[in-house]
């Protein structure tokens, strides 16, 4: 049975899903109503550090571990717009309270204390986001094209991008290399 909202959970892709920007993918859904959802997908890191991207937009970073740290394809939705998922501890300009642990933040202001220091102590930086008009995200998942179960917070700070779409799956049981890519009803 579909769940009647997917708010803080992973949406898995599975395996036959060969849309590009969705292929091994593993979103987190920020928001799900009737009217859509938004999610943020967490394991497509872009060509572009998290320093450089700061620099980019004169902001100026004096936290010298920010140079190495990922910037994050989110989707293929307004993909020069930046989106930052974070630990809740502090309600920046733009913040959606998505649960007691995990905000999405859209506002300059947490870019601004991320690059001296001063921002949430987990933070997750994508461009762009996965966006589903009303009912859409629901039809593809009855065609099986994505799995869900509830997030995982470890899994989106702090585990290595390459291991979220297994580990992901891993939470309901699942072991993508030995899925079928058959589907079919009984």
């Amino acid at each position: 049975m579909l769940a009647s909202n997917l708010t803080n959970n992973f949406l898995i892709a599975m395996p036959q899903l060969e849309d590009p920007d969705f292929f091994q993918s593993v979103s987190y859904i920020c928001e799900h109503s009737p009217a859509g959802a938004l999610g943020i997908t967490i394991n497509r890191p872009l060509d572009l550090k998290l320093g450089q991207m700061l620099e980019e937009i004169n902001i100026e970073v004096s936290d010298p571990k920010l140079e190495n740290a990922y910037v994050y394809m989110g989707g293929p939705v307004h993909p020069s717009r930046g989106f930052v998922l974070h630990n809740t501890t502090i309600e920046w300009e733009s913040t959606l309270r998505i649960t007691n642990r995990i905000s999405l933040t859209t506002s300059r202001d947490i870019l601004e204390a991320i690059a001296s220091g001063n921002g949430p102590s987990e933070v997750f930086v994508a461009l762009g986001y996965a966006g589903w008009g009303g009912g859409q995200l629901e039809n593809e998942m009855l065609s099986n094209s994505w799995l869900n179960t509830e997030a995982d917070y470890d899994i989106i700070f702090k585990t290595d991008y390459e291991q979220r779409w297994p580990l992901a799956a891993k939470k309901i049981g699942i072991n993508m290399n030995t899925l079928s890519l058959n589907s079919g009803r009984a």
